[in-house]
């Protein structure tokens, strides 16, 4: 029987595999998070860069947060990685949840940027 580790593994490798099909040359909004931080950067796998990141352990950020591993957290770390991103000239990324529902903190993420002005 498999562990939840190795489940979640072979949960984030079907995602990527699936996205890597379905890129087209765009960035990577990848999302990671943790019991008490979320992280999410944009990465252009072309080049393996990273283009843009915020985490909820950024000094900005944690100026404006109350908490860290909160839905209004990752709805403003979604924020601030949008502006950042097209700030940096990205406009249309994909999505990239890991190994994580898309649900929660990972959904408040993805909503905030795109409400930020991202395109996915």
């Amino acid at each position: 029987m498999s562990t939840p580790r190795e489940l979640f593994e072979k949960r984030k490798g079907r995602v990527r595999s699936a996205l890597k099909k379905s890129a087209n040359g765009k960035m990577r909004l990848s999302v990671f998070r943790s019991n008490m931080h979320v992280y999410a950067q944009i990465i252009d796998d072309a080049k393996g860069v990273t283009v843009a990141s915020a985490s909820t352990l950024d000094k900005e950020v944690r100026e404006n947060i109350k908490k860290s591993s909160n839905i209004e957290a990752a709805s403003y770390i979604g924020k601030v990685v949008a502006e950042r991103a097209l700030k940096a000239g990205v406009s249309e990324v994909v999505f990239d949840r890991g190994g994580y529902i898309y649900h929660g903190r990972v959904k408040a993420l993805a909503d905030a940027a795109r409400a930020a002005g991202l395109k996915f």
